[in-house]
């Protein structure tokens, strides 16, 4: 591989999937999923990897340097490149892999199309917008508030590449105060049939050349609604107007008045739409009246996720870059050398601070691999079993889901900057892909909820809910694999380390429920971004030895060759992380429990 290619680590992919989840033979008996094996399931990766690097991965850069355009009837036109690359996603169904058959999907389990979500979005991540938030777009018209004839007309199409969607919540001076949003829907004589004003921005994929027709998913406030989030409606506004059966009419008004030049993502279209500007803006009501954050956020927890899966296709890229330039890349000579009058030369994978970067790039993807693909493998296991079994499996989604949006995507950043660095002066220019993933990955800490909100959301909701009870239900599975672990005896220190992580996360958990309890709100939400990566620490921690567990296991029963290698890294990658990013685990805590407010004291900042 040369270090200007994108590679997908499809061993690992495979390792996490059949390995450690062992999703083969979890699903086996779920009658969803009674028609998949192992190999159906592979030869998916199989292929979605070959699209992912021979199809998607050349359109990268070149969507990065043309970006979009915008004329002046407000239609916006896409790199040329980026067309036959959604047309190929579309007839290899990866569109909608994880989607009801009915609906016109395939039906595989989510987690197998996660996996060919970060394929894909590493390969080409602003590309991959496109298809990500059209499959969520369609998902929530699955539900059934949508309008027969709106569900019927539309799904498959979306599903099938020919029709797009969007999301469209920010408004200007409102951000993620989505309550503050003040787009109107004035009622007609129908009463599923609205009439919107107003503007919406940051609007990604708000218009594109790559579908005949697109579907906008709008909030907006109807007359004499309730002021905050309860007072907003959710519609339905297409790009043109259209039957039943699917037939495109005239061009509703709802359309984009200017593109926003971008750090990263250019070949996305971030679009600012101005509804009923010039004309009459039809809007279709989903579910009733004052329904709208509610049915919102049934695309946006999955668009958080999807925020997660795009961080690691962005990490694992970057990662993959960065080694295969540290391997080819010559200069210098061995430390130990260094005196010598004309010592040989050696490729920096030798060094051992590039060593060092190249370890703490390859322990942070592989940990944040194996946390999302835990996520989806439990959604996917909420379509059999008891109504108890469905709610104690959704709610450690739903806890996971702020530590997969914002930890994940925080350390992505991290790990791209890492592998800029590993190619020194050359990472810092367009030659190499090193100085795009850093660009394309910013965005994820900041879009669907900066990581902020999704901290405040951690503490202050998941953290609280039933009296912390999901809480306490992850920390009995972090309990239980912490013993499958003691039980393979190399790990016994990784062990102990681990649980001192999860000590100080309890500890300092309810020394920020005793603060909130007192009545301090300010003091306890203002460590709320330190608690959401404190207790991302020691969530990949735990995902890391799980890892080592199962390398270990595999170790013990014989592996050989390239196998042996393979998990001889795992298990690396456990001890670099307990000794190496688990201690800062004790800082935070510590700086936690400080309880330190001087950032708040009156006068500061005015």
């Amino acid at each position: 591989m040369s270090a200007t290619e994108y590679t997908v680590d499809l061993r690992d992919i495979k390792f996490v999937l059949f390995e450690q989840l062992r999703v083969h033979e979890q699903l086996a008996a779920v009658p969803r999923y009674k028609d998949f094996d192992k190999d159906m399931y592979e030869a998916v990766l199989d292929m979605a990897a070959d699209l992912a690097v021979n199809t998607i991965a050349p359109v990268n850069k070149i969507g990065d340097r043309e970006g979009v355009k915008l004329d002046s009837e407000g239609n916006v036109t896409t790199p040329a490149c980026f067309k036959p690359a959604y047309q190929a996603i579309a007839e290899a169904g990866l569109v909608a892999a994880s989607t009801d058959p009915v609906y016109g999907g395939q039906g595989l389990p989510h987690v197998v199309d996660i996996a060919t979500h970060e394929m894909i979005s590493g390969a080409a991540t602003a590309f991959n917008m496109y298809p990500g938030l059209t499959r969520a777009a369609a998902n929530l018209l699955t539900w059934e508030g949508t309008p027969t004839w709106i569900r019927e007309a539309a799904v498959h199409r979306m599903l099938g590449g020919q029709w797009g969607g969007t999301m469209c919540l920010t408004e200007a001076g409102a951000g993620t105060a989505v309550g503050d949003n003040r787009a109107k829907a004035s009622p007609t004589a129908d009463p599923n049939v609205f009439h919107l004003t107003g503007e919406k921005v940051f609007i990604s994929g708000g218009d594109q050349d790559l579908t005949t027709q697109i579907l906008h998913l709008i909030l907006a406030r109807a007359p004499d609604a309730p002021p905050g989030t309860k007072g907003l409606s959710i519609f339905v506004v297409p790009k043109f107007m259209f039957d039943a059966e699917g037939n495109l009419g005239a061009r509703n008004d709802a359309k984009v008045v200017g593109i926003e030049h971008k750090m990263g993502i250019n070949g996305s279209a971030t679009c600012t739409i101005a509804l009923g500007a010039t004309g009459t803006c039809v809007g279709y009501l989903l579910g009733s009246l004052g329904q709208g954050m509610e049915i919102m956020f049934r695309m946006m927890n999955e668009a958080r996720i999807g925020v997660g899966i795009q961080s690691l296709g962005l990490a694992s890229g970057a990662y993959q870059n960065a080694l295969a330039y540290c391997k080819e890349r010559v200069q210098g000579s061995a430390v130990e050398n260094f005196r010598d009058a004309d010592p040989p030369r050696i490729t920096i994978n030798k060094h051992p601070d590039v060593r060092r970067m190249l370890m703490s790039m390859k322990c942070q993807v592989d940990a944040m691999r194996s946390l999302i693909y835990s996520v989806g493998n439990r959604f996917d296991k909420t379509h059999y079993g008891a109504d108890t079994e469905k709610e104690y499996l959704l709610g450690l989604v739903e806890l996971m889901t702020p530590i997969v949006k914002a930890h994940c995507s925080d350390k992505a950043f991290e790990v791209c900057v890492t592998a800029l660095q590993c190619f020194g002066g050359y990472g810092y220019i367009g030659e190499y892909p090193a100085e795009q993933y850093v660009r394309d990955a910013k965005i994820t800490s900041i879009y669907e909820g900066t990581n902020g909100i999704q901290a405040m959301d951690l503490l202050g909701r998941k953290m609280r809910k039933g009296q912390g009870m999901l809480f306490m239900a992850w920390l009995n599975e972090a309990n239980e694999e912490l013993e499958r672990c003691r039980a393979v005896g190399p790990l016994a220190e990784e062990v102990a380390a681990l649980e001192r992580g999860r000590d100080q996360l309890g500890q300092t958990a309810m020394h920020l429920g005793m603060v909130g309890g007192q009545g301090n709100l300010r003091g306890a939400m203002l460590q709320a971004t330190p608690f959401l990566e404190l207790f991302g620490t020691v969530v990949l921690g735990l995902h890391s030895i799980w890892q080592a567990r199962v390398a270990q296991e595999a170790i013990q029963s014989g592996a050989t060759g390239a196998d042996l290698q393979f998990y001889k890294g795992k298990v690396a990658n456990a001890r670099f992380y307990m000794k190496n990013v688990l201690p800062r685990a004790t800082a935070m805590s510590k700086a936690i429990q400080a309880g330190d407010e001087s950032c708040l004291e009156e006068g500061l900042f005015e």
